[in-house]
């Protein structure tokens, strides 16, 4: 099934706390070479047919506008998966 995948993460210049505690977990398990995480999302907008540029213009759209909040994340990637 053709679907649109859109990632959204938080701004960089903002607190992650889930990345954080997540940090913390993998630090307390041992895993001290990774020095940061941070947590976004993955949406998928599936389609019944072909993907058309149309479509990702209205996804990217979509993401900016209803998807995500400007204020605290950015849109980072919008991708088409066949």
């Amino acid at each position: 099934m053709p679907k649109i995948i859109v990632e959204i993460m938080p701004k960089q210049d903002l607190l992650d706390p889930q990345g954080k505690a997540v940090a913390n977990a993998l630090h307390r398990s041992g895993h001290n070479e990774i020095t940061n995480v941070r947590i976004g999302k993955r949406i998928e907008l599936h389609f019944d047919r072909a993907i058309t540029q149309g479509d990702l213009d209205a996804a990217k759209e979509i993401a900016s506008s209803f998807l995500s909040n400007d204020v605290i994340e950015d849109v980072v990637a919008i991708t088409k998966e066949d």
